[in-house]
């Protein structure tokens, strides 16, 4: 085993601290990836502070992870030493369900994915993420970063980008779709830069217009502020697609009445409190609502290589270790554009 230093939350609510972990030694099928940067995702504030579930405590969160190979056991053959690679949400998962065997490990029902952080690994003992200097994981759930991609705005494609990737391809958005995003944060960014890259036409549909400039910039067509009640009168019935990324609730209705026959509204953002959906405000127009979380292993290659070919990475303000906390208040306070990543080098 090897000892590496870390940030971790000691108990739910409590400021995150410098500390050490042990990490596993290097199996047969095993890369040590040198982390290089870590991106600060809202759902590591959910965790931390128990806002999803109770949580495992110490708690090193992090599942935005980029950094090189320094280590592979004998039995790996998809990475050497000096390899430019990442990791997301999960680590691990079983491997044997229809869901794993198709691709989709991050809704494996044999158990459920190993999370890359606040799970617990197959060896019955806790993850810790990416918030500290190294990780071991099975070369099966690291992904390559291509060299089009630099590593600190490629961090936060391994769950932003792929948790808004994998819902614009499944509902395929792209040429001749009207795709709406709603909210302009740290998800809703790397959203709108991803369906404009796919070729749709993208509105942002965010509380007020203070970030319209920023939005047009990153690939948006058109931009509104859903405070405005004139706003869901003029865009009713128009948009395929619309890609919930805010992790509060909402009222739900108004946005079903811009969906287009057979239009779904998908959301990525998790609130912490349970939301309410009227049916019958879906019943016109065959619309449906749904849900979609992070994206499989290939299908995470498959959106780093497509960014990189589109030049597309997250917009980033690069911190030290020890401003974490002040970042995550800064992320409720939706002082943040649009993705903090941390230099892992501080720590």
């Amino acid at each position: 085993m090897t000892t590496v230093a870390a940030y971790a939350a000691p108990a739910a609510k409590a400021p995150l601290e410098r500390t050490t972990i042990e990490r596993r030694a290097v199996g047969e099928f095993d890369v040590l990836i040198d982390i290089k940067f870590a991106g600060i995702c809202h759902s590591d504030i959910h965790q931390a502070r128990d806002g999803w579930r109770p949580g495992t405590f110490p708690m090193v969160p992090g599942h935005e992870i980029a950094g090189v190979v320094s280590e592979v056991g004998p039995g790996v053959t998809k990475y050497a030493v000096g390899d430019r690679v990442g990791v997301g949400c999960m680590v691990d998962s079983c491997r044997e369900c229809d869901n794993c065997k198709a691709g989709l490990e991050q809704y494996c029902s044999g158990g459920g994915p190993v999370w890359t952080y606040n799970g617990t690994g197959k060896d019955g003992q806790p993850t810790y993420g990416g918030y500290s200097q190294k990780i071991v994981v099975d070369q099966d759930y690291v992904v390559r970063i291509p060299d089009g991609l630099s590593l600190d705005v490629a961090a936060p494609l391994l769950c932003a980008g792929i948790t808004t990737y994998s819902p614009l391809r499944h509902w395929n958005a792209g040429p001749g779709k009207k795709v709406a995003v709603v909210g302009l944060g740290g998800l809703g960014h790397v959203g709108v830069k991803l369906a404009h890259a796919l070729g749709a036409e993208v509105t942002v549909l965010s509380q007020s217009l203070r970030k319209k400039d920023d939005g047009l910039k990153l690939g948006a067509d058109h931009y509104y502020a859903t405070s405005d009640p004139k706003t869901f009168e003029e865009l009713a019935g128009t948009f395929d697609l619309i890609l919930n990324t805010v992790s509060s609730p909402l009222d739900f209705a108004p946005y079903f009445s811009l969906l287009r026959t057979d239009g779904s509204m998908v959301n990525v953002g998790l609130p912490e409190e349970p939301v309410q959906i009227v049916l019958q405000t879906l019943f016109g127009n065959r619309r449906s609502v749904s849900s979609s979380g992070i994206g499989g292993i290939a299908e995470t290659q498959e959106m780093l290589d497509f960014c990189a070919e589109h030049g597309v990475g997250a917009e980033i303000e690069l911190i030290s270790a020890e401003e974490i906390n002040d970042a995550y208040e800064r992320v409720l306070s939706s002082d943040v554009r649009y993705r903090f990543v941390i230099d892992t080098a501080t720590i």
